[in-house]
């Protein structure tokens, strides 16, 4: 049975998805912003929103960064019914420590709260920290070693591990155990990160690319081995959207916004300087001319408001059951999206009821 399309955003952990230096976004990464971006994102029915992380901003190291935990935290005790995704690299912390964050935070949020693991691909906030910055393939080995102790302390599992990087001796958290412990998302499109995707996630978090290519991956994760007790892996997708009422439209905003990201080239500089050139992602996003993070619009969802709700029904009848939006100026967009893609993609049997605008 195919599970509805549930559909969330992208906070703005870092300011502007698409182009910085946008007259009709002002660069705002604050608490503040974020706070009421989700809270309307819940009150427009809006099923989650994924916090991602970093220590330091990974465009420019001078520009404001919100900090993925302790907002989630916040936004546990102030949410009602939205997913709360906090993204974690490991290296940044000790398996206990998380584990104790999460069950936290999943008891204030009455069992709304997940993880998404992101192995890292900015080497500059690792290193500049005084910490090891594994290579890729070893990343992905520390990676599951880190989110095996994490899942059975989420549980409410006693943990004793000796491993190769963590020795873990009698511990157990508590509360833990007397609900589903938060759901894993994965991130990462590599060989490593597929085996640990069909090994120990829940679901996958794909980056924004055509259907062919999603279709693929997806069809290579179910090939891969996977323990008889998990249930089937689930697939998300990450994609820009820019929607309007004629296809003419939309893609006159996707050259507003194309030739305001080349003003952006220093800090896209800045960024590949400070990316292992392993990392699958940005050579997946090189391949296609796009606005937008985390494969932006490649994904095709810029067009009229019923092409782009066709292509993402087309998307969950390939297998996509959860989708990240992001959009720019992203209050306003994110309201058009609400108003007019939503409805359609209702009509199409594709969302739940909840995720219907007035």
């Amino acid at each position: 049975m195919t599970r509805p399309l549930r559909i969330g955003i992208w906070a703005l952990v870092h300011g502007n998805r698409a182009a910085l230096h946008d007259p009709q976004e002002p660069y705002d990464a604050s608490w503040r912003r974020n706070r009421a971006l989700i809270l309307e994102a819940e009150q427009l029915g809006y099923d989650c929103v994924l916090v991602a992380q970093h220590t330091m901003n990974p465009h420019k190291p001078d520009l404001d960064q919100l900090e993925t935990w302790t907002a989630c935290a916040a936004l546990a005790a102030e949410t009602k019914r939205i997913e709360l995704i906090a993204a974690i690299k490991p290296m940044l912390y000790h398996p206990v420590v998380l584990a104790k964050m999460a069950t936290q935070i999943h008891e204030i949020s009455d069992g709304r709260f997940a993880i998404n693991l992101v192995n890292a691909w900015n080497r500059k906030e690792i290193e500049d920290a005084g910490l090891e910055f594994r290579e890729h393939d070893e990343r992905y080995a520390y990676g599951g070693e880190w989110l095996s102790i994490v899942e059975r302390l989420m549980r409410g599992e006693e943990v004793q591990h000796d491993g190769r990087y963590f020795n873990v001796h009698n511990y157990m958290l508590r509360p833990a155990g007397h609900r589903p412990r938060p759901t894993i998302y994965v991130g990462g499109e590599s060989g490593p990160a597929r085996d640990l995707v069909a090994a120990q996630a829940d679901v996958w978090f794909i980056n924004g690319q055509p259907l062919e290519a999603v279709q693929a991956l997806i069809a290579d994760v179910r090939s891969r081995p996977r323990p008889a007790d998990l249930p089937p892996a689930r697939f998300g997708l990450s994609t820009f959207v820019i929607a309007r009422e004629t296809e003419a439209e939309a893609q006159e905003e996707f050259q507003r916004l194309f030739e305001l990201a080349k003003e952006d080239a220093e800090i896209k500089a800045y960024v590949k300087a400070n990316t292992d050139p392993a990392v699958a992602m940005r050579k997946t996003q090189a391949k296609y001319q796009t606005v937008g993070t985390n494969g932006g619009t490649a994904a095709g969802t810029v067009g009229s408001y019923e092409q782009v709700a066709e292509r993402l029904a087309a998307f969950h009848a390939a297998g996509i059951d959860t989708l990240l939006t992001q959009f720019q100026p992203f209050e306003p967009e994110m309201r058009r999206f609400a108003q007019h893609v939503v409805p359609r993609l209702r009509a199409m049997g594709a969302v739940q009821p909840a995720m219907a605008a007035e």
